[in-house]
């Protein structure tokens, strides 16, 4: 398992091993392919080589006038 947070509805996530589609190694690290709880796919290279993760944006609510 390992948290993630999603390129497409931004929240952040626990990710199960019954969610994860594919493993490649690449020269960048290991890619992991998985589906995220709303059902978008994602990507995320992990290994020793690999860059470090970055936040994803602060979504802020809109306000109603």
């Amino acid at each position: 398992m390992f948290t993630h947070t999603c390129s497409a509805c931004h929240r952040r996530e626990l990710i199960f091993p019954s969610q994860i589609t594919a493993l490649d190694t690449t020269e960048r690290g290991i890619v992991v392919r998985f589906t995220c709880w709303c059902d978008a796919e994602q990507t995320m290279v992990s290994g020793i080589d690999a860059a470090a993760p970055t936040e994803a944006p602060v979504v802020t609510p809109a306000v109603a006038a």
